[in-house]
């Protein structure tokens, strides 16, 4: 019979030779992956006393490994979305284990067989027209940090860039003759191309000229000229949601983060009559269905539906059971 590896020397190898070597991960699922045994072998270590040197396959079963979910939701507050991406590193390396170690198989379908927690899904936020240009009107256009937050934020909010993908922008990304667009590669590494409207182009041709044009130099560069951090960003939308509530008090009541200025950019397409395929394009997802959420959150869409149907007319009542067990089944 086939010797199990040892659980080490599969952990390293499951990192090296199948993430990076063969499936080449981008660094964000690696450090994600990471992070996520890190956890594990610490609480392996509290949990089972041993050393994460010194673990076997055989310790890291079902039961065990649903502790340590148990633990991230109870001990470290994670939500279930948070559970359930641990769950996904946790899961991609047993089925490289099912390849290595094809004797521990039974123990390895146990594990697969953990299910992912049902998360809610709540609407997603967005900005309404008055709300953006609110936004886009707080940078202070007298100064170079008030224009380069002017214009991160209308090409944030008009391409519904990710995050990741607007901070590793440079001049080279973008073009702004005839066919303005922006270039960015998103998750996946699936590179795409995103139309520029033509207020976007004046503002981002008035702020590379300002720059001085480099094709090497990031777009919207820190004070410092490096890339910004996702901190960073946070802090400026914040900061800027903050001034313009002022005038537009809405804002006040919304958490504004550079994800919600992606949804913004998604309701205005569908809003615009796009079809779902096409804001599916648009945004980069890998599936269709992923555009549903912009749909279950647009009432006035809904409203609209509303106005071409025929009220229904029913009479006012109450229920009554008609049977005790009908009746305790009722107030479950």
């Amino acid at each position: 019979m086939r010797k199990s590896p040892d659980f080490p020397i599969l952990l390293q190898s499951f990192f090296t030779q199948r993430l990076i070597e063969q499936r080449k991960a981008s660094p964000h699922t690696i450090a994600s992956y990471r992070d996520t045994f890190r956890l594990l072998l610490r609480f392996a270590q509290k949990r089972l006393h041993k050393p994460p040197s010194q673990l076997v396959m055989e310790d890291l079963n079902a039961p065990f490994l649903g502790a340590f979910l148990h633990d991230l939701e109870n001990q470290r507050a994670n939500g279930a979305r948070s559970r359930n991406l641990r769950l996904t590193a946790i899961r991609s390396f047993f089925r490289y284990a099912a390849l290595e170690s094809p004797q521990c198989s039974a123990l390895i379908q146990r594990v697969l067989a953990i299910p992912n927690k049902r998360q809610p899904r709540s609407l997603v936020d967005f900005l309404t027209r008055p709300e953006i240009k609110a936004l886009l009107a707080a940078p202070n256009a007298k100064t170079w940090l008030g224009r380069r937050d002017h214009a991160l934020l209308l090409t944030a909010v008009q391409t519904g860039l990710r995050l990741s993908e607007i901070t590793i922008l440079r001049q080279s990304d973008i073009t702004l003759g005839s066919g303005a667009h922006v270039r960015c590669q998103g998750k996946g590494r699936k590179e795409r191309c995103t139309p520029l409207a033509k207020p976007t182009v004046r503002v981002l041709a008035a702020w590379i000229k300002e720059q001085g044009k480099d094709s090497s130099k990031i777009l919207f560069p820190s004070a410092r000229g490096g890339r910004l951090s996702s901190d960073s960003v946070q802090y400026l939308v914040t900061k800027y949601t903050a001034v313009a509530g002022k005038d537009c008090p809405s804002l006040l009541r919304k958490r504004v983060s550079p994800h919600v200025l992606r949804h913004t950019a998604a309701m205005e397409l569908l809003q615009a009559g796009v079809d779902r395929a096409l804001i599916a394009l648009w945004l980069g997802h890998e599936s269709v269905e992923t555009t549903q959420i912009y749909l279950d959150a647009d009432l006035a869409l809904k409203e609209k539906v509303l106005a071409k149907t025929t009220p229904i007319k029913g009479k006012r009542g109450l229920y009554r059971a008609s049977d005790e067990l009908l009746g305790f089944l009722k107030s479950l």
